[in-house]
């Protein structure tokens, strides 16, 4: 059975944009429809079942290990994900997003939450990323229809503008001091759910984000692309984090050279750039 395809273009108006750049994250709906989605997702999830490394019941896992089921680069395991993954519709949104008229895939990654599983810490993505640019974002798909009750993202708005916030992993510190500074700070928490399967959230590499638990008997399944802009040079490997992330996402790529490795193709360009 033939996939449909991904790359008719989604028009967003300027109040999406808008939003994304002042809140640091926004939601897009029904970038994908329920046919399309419902037509990857067998290969979605069964390249991120085979993908999971940690099968420990979820009372034997640490607080991060109960936030959610961890899959990378289903890409590079199906066909079918790296057509999901490569989608030029999907790419578009991202660069228009951000401004930029030619984005890089940093990478893929499943984020299977588990009935009964835990919440997922304040954290900010980029505190990870060896990118010397502001210029990245990550879409967040569910790829089931996604109620308040199993725990979608919330965002701290305007947190993007802030920059690093310290050498915080994500885990019981993060949630502690960044719940600390989203109360002194007085940030502004949304959160953009319940959604429909194919609905989508971006939001800024430096966005403070979080998820409650999901309570209810249901996997909340979500896929998520990671972009960044092309022409961002590799940065400091100051961290175990850091350099952990460029050899497994940027192999070959050293401090000061461009992030374009094999593994981080121009997924989408605009022809009049």
């Amino acid at each position: 059975m033939s996939l449909p395809e991904l790359s008719r273009p989604y028009v967003l108006d300027a109040e999406t944009i808008g939003s994304f750049r002042r809140d640091g994250h926004v939601v897009v709906r029904r970038l994908a429809s329920a046919q399309e989605v419902a037509a990857y997702r067998p290969a979605l999830v069964d390249a991120g079942t085979k993908g999971r490394y940690d099968d420990r019941p979820l009372e034997a896992r640490d607080t991060y290990g109960r936030a959610f089921v961890q899959m990378f680069n289903l890409w590079r395991h199906r066909d079918e994900a790296r057509a999901f993954v490569f989608a030029e519709r999907f790419a578009r949104v991202a660069a228009e997003l951000m401004g930029v008229d030619r984005v890089r895939l940093y990478h893929d990654q499943a984020l299977f939450k588990e009935a009964g599983g835990g919440f997922t810490p304040w954290h900010q993505d980029q505190f990870y990323w060896p990118l010397e640019t502001s210029n990245t974002i990550t879409m967040w798909m569910p790829l089931v229809d996604c109620s308040d009750e199993m725990g979608p993202m919330r965002f701290a708005s305007g947190s993007h503008r802030l920059g690093s916030l310290g050498d915080f992993p994500i885990g019981d510190e993060s949630q502690r001091e960044f719940d600390r500074l989203v109360a002194e700070r007085d940030l502004s928490v949304a959160s953009h759910g319940p959604f429909v399967a194919g609905d989508a959230t971006f939001h800024a590499g430096w966005t403070l984000h979080s998820a409650p638990p999901n309570t209810t008997d249901v996997t909340r399944e979500v896929m998520t692309v990671i972009y960044f802009a092309d022409g961002a040079l590799v940065g400091a490997l100051d961290h175990p984090n850091r350099r952990f992330d460029r050899d497994t996402w940027l192999p070959g790529c050293e401090p000061g050279t461009p992030a374009a490795s094999r593994l981080n193709p121009i997924l989408w360009e605009n022809a009049d750039g």
